[in-house]
């Protein structure tokens, strides 16, 4: 089925065989973390194996043969170019190399791209200044965000997210995931959110729902990374289904630590959803994009065709 992705950090795509060819141990697969610095440290280890611009160019190039073969036509997928430039010790190469393999896996596999550049909450200020320096010189980025920790606070960083707003840039920011709903409405309010990633939490608060049922704030629903997380104790009591009950714009996305094409197999099989409400969840990631108004209508026009077929 054609779709969008909204919500995937490409160093949590990389192949295992690609993992294990720079030198790395892949993962164990489908293993619950202990807690999110487990995660967040797993995601480094991945990080450091990135040296040079060939592996970031491969990624990149291998990201989109991936989700061109599950029927992804259009992707938003994050990076932390500044954290990496710092790492490396070139603060524009690793976005260049991406932006590179981006480019020929486009034309070699058919999917469009764009970049979000995130931004740990953790981390100071000056680095996300620098990640807006780096997305007002390079078009193919079209937001960035916070993400990371939510026990931080957006706050902090309330002046460059004006700034970014100001420049054309999209925000996008991780809320609602490990903390309440307050870390939304900060987001919201102080950051200027026009997507919220993951945002599971927003039911505990009904108004809050009702205001985003209101503004139609699409949220990025990762089922699997949350069961991973220990965030949920399964996917059988995911609360997908009562955010969609609720009339919020929910998109079904990965955060990289899955394929998209099995979480829409997974909301058939636990979720018991049919083709028409699969096909109601991909024209959601298709209008929640950041996409041309063209390419939306293209892809929702697949959509339609794929139901009908």
């Amino acid at each position: 089925m054609p779709k969008a992705h909204l919500h995937t950090h490409l160093e949590s795509t990389v192949r295992r065989t690609t993992i294990r060819e720079l030198g790395g141990e892949p993962p164990v697969e489908d293993r619950p973390f202990t807690s999110f610095r487990e995660f967040a440290d797993q995601r480094a280890a991945v990080r450091a194996l990135l040296r040079d611009h060939r592996h970031f160019r491969r990624i990149a190039e291998e990201f989109c043969q991936d989700e061109a073969g599950q029927g992804v036509r259009y992707a938003e997928v994050t990076f932390t170019a500044a954290a990496h430039g710092e790492r490396v010790g070139d603060p524009e190469m690793p976005l260049q190399a991406v932006l590179e393999g981006l480019a020929a896996g486009a034309e070699r596999y058919g999917i469009h791209t764009r970049v979000i550049l995130d931004h740990s909450r953790r981390r100071p200020v000056e680095r996300l200044r620098h990640s807006l320096k780096l997305a007002t010189r390079y078009p193919q980025v079209i937001a960035i965000g916070l993400a990371g920790d939510e026990s931080y606070p957006a706050a902090p960083f309330a002046d460059v997210l004006q700034a970014a707003r100001e420049a054309g840039l999209h925000l996008v920011h991780h809320a609602g995931e490990t903390a309440g709903p307050a870390s939304v409405r900060e987001v919201l309010t102080v950051g200027h959110a026009e997507r919220i990633g993951h945002g599971i939490r927003v039911l505990e608060d009904p108004d809050l729902v009702a205001e985003l049922r209101s503004r139609r704030v699409p949220l990025e629903v990762c089922p699997s990374s949350n069961v991973l997380l220990g965030l949920v104790p399964s996917l059988a009591e995911h609360p997908l289904p009562r955010l969609v009950e609720a009339g919020l714009t929910v998109t079904v996305n990965t955060d990289g630590e899955t394929s998209l094409a099995a979480e829409y197999q997974r909301a058939r099989e636990i979720f018991g959803y049919s083709d028409a409400e699969l096909a109601n969840l991909a024209r959601a990631s298709v209008e929640g994009s950041f996409a041309p108004a063209g390419l939306k209508a293209r892809i929702s026009a697949e959509i339609d065709q794929w139901l009908s077929g």
